[in-house]
Parts: C-alpha cells; sequence; structure tokens
C-alpha cells in the first residue's frame, strides 16, 4: 500500500523560514519519491528524480540539482501515484552539496495530492486531538491516507 513506501525524515533537517512562517497551510516534513521537469537558467529542459523534504497543500519543499529562477514553471509528478502538477518556483535556498532547496508552489492547491490528510490551519501539537488515539478500524476507514503531524509553527 503507498503508506508503507513513504518514509518519515528521521534526521530532522533545520526547517527554512519559507516553511515556518508564511505558510498558508500546514507543512510536514516527508520524503516521498518525485520526478521534477522544466527548465534551468539555461533555457535546458531538465527531467530530474528527487524526494520533497517537507509537503504541504500548496506545494512541497524538494532538492534539485538543476539550477532553476524564482517563478519558473515545473511539472512535479508523484511518483507512487502518477500524478502531476504543475507548479512554480517560490523558494530559492542554500545549496546542500551538490544540489540546492526549491520551495515550489502548485498552480492550483490540490490537498489531495500527496495523500495526506493535513491538519486543520489552527492545529498545535498541544491540540487535545494530538493526544487521541486511533483504532486499527478508524485507520482502515482513512481510505489509505496517511495522517501525520504538522511542523510546530513559530
Amino acid at each position: 500500500m503507498f503508506e508503507k513506501r513513504v518514509r518519515m525524515s528521521s534526521s530532522q533537517p533545520s526547517i527554512p523560514s519559507f516553511l515556518r512562517g508564511r505558510s498558508r497551510s500546514q507543512r510536514v516534513l516527508m520524503q516521498i519519491p518525485v520526478r521534477v521537469r522544466g527548465k534551468d537558467l539555461g533555457g535546458r529542459s531538465f527531467d530530474e528524480r528527487t524526494e520533497t523534504l517537507a509537503i504541504g497543500a500548496h506545494g512541497a519543499l524538494v532538492l534539485l540539482q538543476a539550477r532553476v529562477a524564482s517563478g519558473a514553471h515545473i511539472t512535479l509528478k508523484h511518483n507512487y501515484t502518477g500524478e502531476e502538477q504543475e507548479c512554480h518556483v517560490k523558494h530559492l535556498g542554500p545549496p546542500r552539496k551538490d544540489k540546492a532547496e526549491i520551495g515550489l508552489e502548485f498552480s492550483q492547491p490540490r490537498a489531495d495530492f500527496w495523500r495526506v490528510h493535513f491538519p486543520p490551519e489552527d492545529w498545535t501539537p498541544k491540540s487535545p486531538e494530538a493526544r487521541k488515539l486511533v483504532s486499527p478500524r478508524q485507520e482502515n476507514e482513512a481510505d489509505s491516507a496517511v495522517s501525520v503531524h504538522p511542523l510546530a509553527r513559530s
């Protein structure tokens, strides 16, 4: 099943300010294999396989080897579902070895793209729901979606 192939990040990367503050939706640290296609700074087409660092209803943070411009149009493909989503580059982050953190924003919000139930906007780890136990029956009824805890907002 899909949720068994998704890896939660075991080592917490530093959370970029682009994910902490001005976010329109909750973000979660989750590594999901994706394929990213577009044009690099030189106008050359690229097609790169990578993983998300964080996801949200409005986009994702990925590591890319290709150098892209802010605002560039990108196609993001979810490798498990085969679905594609048009995006644009919203954030150019610091390099990590030979790759850079790139924040992608969906052209149209699609909370269901990741197959994750995102917490409500006002959710915090202190919310009563955070301590609520879910029975195995309730888990099976979740329609193969993954529920995760969001990043704490500052």
